[in-house]
């Protein structure tokens, strides 16, 4: 059975399918039946707002951390996949502007290709989604002026904005596209002019990404602004940033550049004042995230020791704190922070996130 409602336990974010992750991970598959039952009980969204993080995607991604995605659920994506292919090129042909959930990592086609890259064997779809990810390369015009091709022109908070925007974060922002077009370079996967598109993408971040965001008067500055001191996050900011700028880096064969990413994660998860502006204990903007981008840094790191300290640190501070988050999932929960505190990926469940 489908239907076309976002039932919330099928949000992989805070309901029931974030909950049984943390489950798969520890191998508890009783409690995690109980949450997936939970999570389908009105049915499976393949709805248009069907993503990795909603309805058939996020269920198949669950259920892939314990091999049990059935062909049933992956015929359910691939109708997702094929809609919002369709709808992403009669966008492309019309020459406008995308919105970021055309393509982001939370409800676009940057999550629909992270879960299309770990399917196994891979997609036969994930080529033609890479590729609408490339094609953002593309400068487009808008407002009388060639634009960036991931443009949007709405805020961040899809409101209206005059001039429109350029988001850089991980979740809502062209890093994640640089990290899943990285991560398939890396897993062999190639689609045409996709080195090129991780290069212009990354060399944009070398320039913009100390900004969440970039505006029209950024893209008329010879320089950008300097950037007022942010809260350092995987959602957002320089941390999540400086790994998809290493992912790029690995795939391209850039040392120069993945000496510079990992010395930002050193850099700024040492500073007081970035740490001071963390205030949770969460996957998306907290400690927890934090946590796990750091071990993968350092995972991908010549280097390792360097970060053995920081994250010694992140993990106190987790520790510490997890237990008073008021919510009980995945990105802004006890779910989430449970498992980076496990300090295990057994089961790849950081693959939502773009960090492996």
């Amino acid at each position: 059975m489908t239907t076309t409602t976002v039932p919330r336990t099928q949000d992989l974010s805070e309901g029931a399918l974030g909950m049984a992750l943390l489950d798969i991970e520890r191998r508890d598959l009783a409690m995690a039946r109980r949450h997936l039952a939970r999570a389908t009980v009105r049915g499976v969204s393949t709805g248009s707002n069907a993503s990795l993080f909603h309805g058939a995607p996020a269920l198949e991604f669950v259920l892939a951390r314990a091999h049990a995605a059935g062909d049933d659920v992956r015929k359910a994506v691939d109708r997702v996949v094929d809609a919002r292919l369709a709808a992403a090129h009669r966008r492309q042909a019309s020459g406008t502007l995308p919105r970021l959930a055309e393509w982001d990592l939370i409800r676009g086609l940057t999550g629909l290709a992270a879960l299309l890259l770990s399917r196994r064997p891979i997609a036969p779809r994930l080529p033609d989604v890479l590729a609408c990810l490339v094609a953002l390369a593309d400068p487009v015009l808008g407002d009388g002026r060639m634009l960036p091709g991931w443009w949007s022109p709405a805020g961040p908070d899809g409101q209206a904005m005059a001039g429109g925007h350029g988001n850089n974060g991980m979740a809502h922002g062209i890093a994640g596209p640089l990290a899943v077009l990285s991560l398939a370079l890396r897993a062999g996967i190639r689609v045409p002019r996709q080195e090129e598109a991780v290069g212009t993408f990354a060399t944009w971040l070398d320039r913009h990404g100390a900004h969440y965001w970039s505006t029209a008067a950024h893209l008329d500055a010879e320089q950008p602004p300097t950037a007022d001191p942010a809260r350092p996050s995987w959602c957002y900011g320089q941390p999540g940033i400086a790994r998809a700028q290493q992912l790029a880096a690995l795939a391209l064969g850039d040392p120069a550049r993945r000496q510079a990413a990992e010395d930002t994660v050193a850099a700024v998860l040492t500073d007081p004042l970035h740490l001071a502006r963390i205030t949770d204990s969460t996957l998306c903007h907290g400690w927890a995230g934090l946590l796990i981008l750091t071990r993968a840094v350092a995972a991908d790191s010549p280097a390792p020791a360097r970060f053995a300290p920081i994250i010694q640190d992140l993990h106190r501070r987790l520790a510490a704190d997890w237990e008073r988050l008021p919510k009980s999932g995945f990105m802004e929960g006890r779910a989430g922070a449970q498992l980076a505190l496990n300090a295990t990926d057994a089961t790849s469940w950081s693959r939502a996130l773009l960090l492996t």
